[in-house]
Order: structure tokens, then sequence, then C-alpha cells
């Protein structure tokens, strides 16, 4: 059995330990609500430009643009969200697994745009090809961020260097709820951005473009790209500290159960020692006797 100065420093220990849990679990609890509020605000929007653009593709299938087709050359690009930091749970393996499990996505067919560096530095140690590192991104989203990350890939996918692009993020259900989520973002058609109960009812409706249907999806797929970035960003912050909130409750209640457990340890060590000491003050004395 350990001493009673081992389990008092070993007690001590965790308390400390247990502090600091509990201070990151109310910080992430108050980053998650911000998080939670700013991806409610922004849902709005992105919902509106999704339905359009299932109803442009509903209506016109058989439109001829270079976003809605590829001569599958390129490689394929998987910008990666995670997080700057650790102590979250599952959350960063959840979303690297989506990649690295996946066998549509081998070394030498995929690269990858990380935002956050825990996902970067895993696929680097996995051996993948790594384009532009955008983890700054992460700490404060802003949409500009988006718009040149998409302007990149954009013009990299017309170049015939990538033929295939994917955003793999965590969508935020609810507090408890965070779902790893592989979405492609092109070649773009009806079957990728929606399931046939979310297709437009009256999709044999005609539809005229003004100006011109190319130059109008010119105008249109680069802001929806951008938008269901964005949008991946906000949900992916809100999963990642509910994430760390759900790790330090765990951690805090952990904490409490071993300085119950140590606590127990330390008074029967305790009691054993009194007991030790009165055996030994009874010998003694039987022995002057």
């Amino acid at each position: 059995m350990a001493s009673m100065r081992d389990i008092k420093r070993r007690k001590s220990s965790i308390e400390s330990t247990q502090q600091i849990t509990k201070a990151m679990k109310l910080v992430a609890t108050v980053k998650l609500q911000k998080a939670k509020a700013r991806a409610e605000q922004s849902q709005i929007y992105f919902d509106s430009l999704y339905r359009t653009m299932v109803s442009i593709l509903a209506k016109a299938p058989d439109m001829d643009h270079p976003f809605l087709k590829s001569d599958g050359k390129g490689k394929k690009a998987v910008i990666m969200i995670t997080s700057n930091k650790g102590l979250a749970g599952g959350y960063n393996s959840n979303v690297i697994k989506l990649i690295t499990q996946n066998e549509e996505f081998t070394k030498d067919n995929t690269i990858v745009y990380p935002i956050g560096k825990k996902g970067k530095d895993a696929m680097k140690r996995y051996g993948y090809e790594l384009g532009t590192n955008y983890s700054e991104v992460i700490d404060e989203p802003a949409y500009q961020d988006t718009v040149a990350i998409t302007k990149e890939l954009l013009h990299a996918f017309e170049a015939g260097e990538i033929s295939e692009i994917y955003l793999a993020y965590t969508f935020f259900k609810n507090t408890v709820s965070h779902v790893p989520t592989l979405r492609k973002l092109l070649p773009l058609d009806a079957e990728n951005i929606a399931t046939e109960d979310e297709q437009d009812t009256d999709a044999e409706a005609p539809m005229n473009f003004e100006p011109e249907d190319e130059e109008a999806l010119n105008l249109i797929i680069p802001k929806y790209i951008t938008s269901q970035l964005y949008g991946g960003l906000i949900e992916s912050i809100a999963s990642e500290n509910g994430a760390r909130m759900q790790a330090m409750d765990s951690a805090t209640n952990n904490a409490a159960e071993m300085i119950d457990h140590l606590s127990l340890l330390y008074n029967r060590a305790r009691q054993g020692s009194i007991t030790q000491e009165l055996t030994e003050i009874i010998a003694g004395a039987d022995a002057i006797n």
C-alpha cells in the first residue's frame, strides 16, 4: 500500500487538475453559447442559398458548365476542418477518420487543405499531400477568409489540378450530438446537394436566366461554395466547444471519483497507522510490566 504522504500528494495533484478542468468546462460553455447563436443567425442565409442551388439544378439539369462536370484527371481536394487545440474528446479524430478510413481517398489521389493544426499534423503523419495551410482561420473565422479559400480552390479546379472538392467538418446537431460530415462541393449535381425529399416540388417548371445561365452560375456557384465552407466553420466551432465541454465535464467527474477513492485509501492508511502505534504502545507497556 502507498504511504500516507504519497496518497496525500497524489490527491493534491488531482484536485489541482480538477480545478483546471472545471475552468476549461466553463470557458467552453461560454464559447459554445456564442458559437451556437452565431450558427443560428447565419443559418437562414445558408439555407436560402442551398435551396436556390437545388432549384436551379432540378429545373435545369442539362446545363453545360465547367463546375458541373469534371474530367477526373486531377486530385481530390479535401478541406478538412479541425481545431488548433486538443482536449476535445474524439472531435478531431472523428473528422480525420472520414478521410483516412475512406478507400476513395488515397495518399496518391488526395490533397488536403487543412483548417486546424490537429488535422494538419495528423494528415502529415499519415503521409497525405497537404495544400495551403489555413489553420489560423479557425481561431476567428470571417466570411472574407472563406472567399479567399474558395477562389484558390476554384482556380485549381478550372486549371485541372484538382477534379473534385470535398468539405470534411463536424455538423452541430445539438449540445451533446456532433456529426462528422463529408460533403462534396464540386462538381455540382442535384444528387450531390439534395436528397429526393429536398428537391423542389415544382421541378418541371421552366427556369429563365438573366443574364445567361453560364454567367449566372459563375456568380452563384462560388457564393454557394463559400457559404458551405463558412457554415462548416461555424458548425465546427460550435461542435468543438460542445465536445470540449463534455470532455472536461467527464474529466471533472472522473477526478472527483479518484479523489473520493484516494480519500478512502488515506483514511484506511491513517487508521492502520494509528492502530499500529497503539499496538506498539500496548506492547511496550506490557514489556515494562
